[in-house]
């Protein structure tokens, strides 16, 4: 099998840029499907000016150039040449790059990922290009140009008129599609309760898994004293880690140690620490995930988004910790509560009242940890590519039915 893959970040040490999960997804899943035997070539964004190819990890990587006022992912600009940028990026139709990719490589499959700076004209220009096309969604591209569907301290519930206009083209362009994935139910039930994938053969779900190498869960000891929560990821608002400094702001201090992983600036320290100056926190910065879950207890996940696929919930159950998460996004879907970890209410009350009854109990994160730790048959990184290399012969096999010269004709 052939898979041309898209993903607007693909970190290497060329372009080592990495935002969230998505583009770290799309790195180990190439390098998972090249040990399968595929043959895969991978499209990425511009995020510098230098476009030459790069190969790493026996991945060969083209860099498309982005055919708009500026690179994304770089320096923040004010908010009327953004909107002017994702004008630009919503009426895009045309894919040098793929094209050229497409007629040099011969992929079975176009597979696409994040999408900021490559547009969904790659799907237009594979599809009339007689190449079938799957997507994998692992954010709200198609619906907020922010890709969050998040504004003023909450989850957008309904798309406002700004976002409608500047993803009308985008929303339309599902139509070229052969199949789409959501990285959880709940991702993919945000679009198409919104009219999105209608034509779409194919819809389904494939939940992440974690991206680290496999190893051996490290068991804590019990410790009836104290419990060490731990929080991984971007420091971001969305993500609730100011909800999470109210909430320990509220627990006594003797019981509970937080430890924070995640690039943060010294001054954001500051803010944070200021919200709840009486607790043990330690802010760790950016370590290595094995580094972290050796060191916690409870991993918390105290997003108030809707977190498509969050990865740190698959890292923790690979590691063996229970994680206590909220219920937005996909993490009701991936924690069993009272089982593989706990599920909350994101207000500052609710988590520090789950973490108080989470400490009375100690046996119960071991018991937790344990379960996690002996469980034979959870759901690996490798049973990902094989559920997407079951899709990529499914398309392979029912390509011939599609007219994509008719759908060319009717766009």
């Amino acid at each position: 099998m052939k898979v041309l893959l898209t993903s607007s970040l693909y970190p290497t040490p060329n372009a080592p840029k990495v935002v969230g999960g998505a583009e770290i997804f799309a790195r180990r899943f190439a390098e998972g499907l090249a040990e399968s035997g595929d043959k895969v070539e991978v499209v990425r964004t511009a995020t510098s000016p230098d476009l030459s190819p790069e190969t790493h990890n026996g991945i060969d990587i083209h860099t498309a150039p982005v055919q708009n006022f500026y690179l994304p992912f770089n320096e923040p600009r004010n908010a009327a040449v953004r909107s002017m940028w994702h004008a630009v990026e919503d009426w895009q139709i045309l894919a040098p790059m793929i094209a050229e990719r497409i007629r040099a490589f011969k992929p079975d499959v176009v597979h696409s990922n994040n999408l900021s700076g490559l547009t969904t004209a790659i799907w237009r220009v594979a599809a009339q290009l007689g190449v079938p096309v799957l997507h994998t969604v692992h954010d709200y591209y198609l619906t907020c140009p922010r890709c969050s569907r998040f504004d003023r301290g909450r989850s957008c519930e309904h798309t406002c008129t700004s976002c409608s206009l500047l993803t009308y083209h985008r929303r339309r362009a599902t139509h070229w599609l052969s199949a789409v994935v959501g990285v959880s139910e709940r991702v993919l039930s945000i679009h198409t309760d919104l009219g999105l994938f209608a034509d779409t053969p194919i819809r389904t779900v494939i939940h992440n898994a974690s991206t680290a190498p496999p190893s051996a869960p490290h068991l804590r000891p019990l410790c009836t004293t104290e419990v060490t929560f731990g929080f991984i990821g971007r420091l971001t608002e969305e993500k609730g880690i100011e909800n999470l400094m109210r909430a320990l702001a509220r627990l006594p201090r003797e019981r509970f140690r937080t430890l924070i992983a995640g690039r943060v600036s010294d001054g954001e320290q500051q803010r944070l620490k200021a919200i709840a100056p009486d607790a043990r926190v330690e802010f760790m910065g950016f370590v290595s995930p094995d580094e972290f879950y050796k060191a916690v207890d409870v991993v918390i996940a105290p997003s108030i988004w809707h977190d498509p696929g969050p990865l740190v919930v698959a890292d923790a159950k690979a590691a063996g910790r229970p994680l206590l998460g909220t219920r937005f996004g996909g993490m009701p879907e991936a924690i069993e509560d009272g089982v593989t970890g706990w599920l909350t209410e994101s207000d500052p009350a609710s988590l520090a009242d789950s973490m108080l009854a989470i400490a009375a109990d100690p046996h119960k994160i071991v018991e937790i940890s344990e379960r996690l730790a002996s469980d034979n048959n959870k759901w690996m990184f490798s049973d990902v590519i094989l559920a997407y290399r079951k899709l990529y012969r499914q398309l392979r096999e029912t390509q011939p039915r599609r007219n994509y010269a008719r759908a060319a004709a009717a766009s």
